[in-house]
């Protein structure tokens, strides 16, 4: 029974840490699009950003991507990527902006993970 109860844990562990991963871009296809011209969006709360911030990124909260973004950037084919503290928001954002027509929109993932790709320090 405890073996079970273990296997059955470990899975959810397993299932978890792949949908957190799912949809997120390569490093090096990452670093291709910021060549290239790529927006960064921080979509985590002005408090986190205020807190801790990676340079050159945007501050647009997930709660307001599908009215902030096409203010901020208009054209639907720029290259968009995106990140928050684990990955989860930002997948969420993707999803939202691809709904009202995005189609380059990308996950970084977390912060951490954004941070490693950027090759930047954060600010605060």
């Amino acid at each position: 029974m405890k073996w079970t109860i273990l296997l059955v844990i470990a899975a959810l562990v397993v299932i978890v840490l792949l949908l957190k991963q799912s949809g997120q871009l390569s490093p090096k296809e990452a670093r291709e699009h910021l060549k290239k011209g790529a927006v960064v969006i921080d979509v985590r709360s002005p408090g986190e950003f205020s807190a801790e911030h990676l340079p050159n990124t945007l501050n647009i909260p997930l709660e307001m991507i599908e009215s902030a973004v096409p203010l901020r950037v208009p054209d639907k084919n720029q290259v968009v990527l995106l990140h928050c503290q684990s990955g989860m928001r930002s997948a969420m954002a993707v999803r939202k902006l691809r709904a009202i027509g995005y189609a380059k929109v990308f996950n970084l993932g977390s912060l951490s993970r954004a941070r490693d790709i950027l090759g930047t320090p954060s600010e605060n």
